[in-house]
């Protein structure tokens, strides 16, 4: 069992950046497989970026290569997801989620355990 909180959210001009943590208490952080995903109003959630257990395999959503950076502290118990060069299509309430598995995933139904969510705000 693992609980999990985003923080770092907020309203963003385009062309900046935000950081988000996800904070995971529980035990053996360090086994689960983690992910970011997003959701936008009236859209369904979606995938952005994944992490293997090791934090050295990374998989991204095409639509943020290259903007966005997934990393991990398991020292920390902590995921973070460093966004740059944000755009307006970028808004939407972002959620971290584990799974009982060492291997990073991009399918939702993958995932055992979810924040509550954090809502990015770009303005145009």
């Amino acid at each position: 069992q693992v609980q999990l909180v985003e923080s770092g959210g907020g309203l963003v001009q385009a062309g900046g950046s935000l950081r988000l943590s996800c904070a995971a208490s529980g035990r053996a952080f360090s086994n689960y497989g983690m992910g970011w995903f997003r959701q936008a109003p009236g859209k369904e959630r979606e995938f952005v970026a994944t992490i293997y257990w090791t934090g050295t395999t990374k998989y991204y959503a095409n639509s943020v290569k290259g903007r966005f950076t997934i990393s991990r502290d398991n020292a920390k118990n902590t995921m973070y997801l460093q966004m740059n060069s944000l755009k307006p299509e970028d808004t939407a309430v972002y959620y971290c989620a584990a799974r009982s598995n060492p291997w990073g995933s991009s399918v939702k139904a993958d995932y055992a355990y979810w924040g509550q969510g954090t809502q990015v705000t770009v303005s145009s």
